[in-house]
């Protein structure tokens, strides 16, 4: 037996699709004018010089270049952490059984609900016993922990989703749980883990909290921090004025590509698992 959707059905979906459509473009639209603005402006006066004085100059003594190194490597060493840690335990509450399981992992789920302003003043303290200050582990460190939690979320929603088939295809050849993790349950989970690690990346990069708190070093600038440290050593010329907008620009380049190449494996993450066989 076979059934055919109503016409009044399919000109209704299409409607919605259209509407649907029309408001996305609009508010991309909308989100693009500030960033149309800034590329604009960041020619203004002395053309494409302001971009070639902010990339190869430097600004109140830093260079836009360093803002780059040690944005990639706080957002390296969060991303690392995050994807390996959320992956023992995406396993671990996926496919092994201990008592206080289902406990353990709603405590987790909990700190989700922690936000990163109510630790400042305990990491503060941490880092400058620990003598991490103007470090990048003083911020990816806090980064990671506050991201933990929802990365066991995703890759353990991603592993229920997995056949067990192959986890118990792997102990009856006598592969233990470590060599599992590596041969069987890594590869399987690429989605997720590749996911987790994009939005660690993308996070970090946008993160100006913690960066202002624990690295006050010009030469531990990080992208987000330039944009105010710029702002306050140019002033209101205007050939500074076209070098602020052109490194407001050159400063989002980063962010932008990371989206540009996560884009599909993050898209693909939040939804693997959404639906169970």
């Amino acid at each position: 037996m076979t059934s055919t959707a109503h016409p009044d059905f399919l000109h209704r979906r299409k409607y919605e699709r259209i509407i649907m459509s029309a408001f996305l473009v609009i508010l991309a639209l909308i989100w693009s004018i500030p960033i149309v603005n800034a590329v604009i402006r960041g020619f203004a006066f002395n053309g494409i010089q302001n971009y070639i004085d902010v990339i190869f100059g430097d600004i109140g003594g830093i260079f836009l270049w360093r803002t780059y190194v040690n944005s990639l490597a706080i957002a390296l060493v969060h991303a690392t952490i995050v994807t390996l840690v959320s992956a023992l335990a995406g396993y671990g509450f996926a496919f092994l059984e201990f008592r206080g399981k289902e406990v353990f992992y709603f405590i987790v789920l909990m700190f989700l609900a922690v936000p990163a302003t109510s630790l400042l003043v305990p990491l503060f303290f941490i880092n400058r016993e620990l003598g991490l200050r103007d470090n990048i582990f003083a911020v990816a460190l806090p980064e990671a922990a506050l991201t933990l939690p929802f990365g066991v979320l995703l890759v353990r929603n991603f592993a229920e989703g997995l056949p067990r088939s192959f986890i118990e295809a792997a102990a009856i050849d006598g592969a233990g749980h470590i060599r599992t993790f590596f041969t069987i349950f890594m590869p399987l989970c690429k989605p997720a883990l590749v996911n987790i690690g994009a939005l660690s990346m993308m996070w970090s990069m946008q993160d100006f909290l913690f960066p202002s708190l624990f690295l006050t070093g010009k030469e531990m600038t990080t992208a987000a921090q330039a944009v105010q440290r710029f702002q306050e050593y140019l002033g209101a010329t205007p050939d500074d004025i076209g070098r602020y907008n052109a490194s407001l620009v050159l400063l989002g380049v980063p962010a932008l590509i990371i989206i540009a190449f996560g884009l599909r494996f993050i898209t693909n993450g939040l939804t693997a698992g959404g639906v169970k066989e």
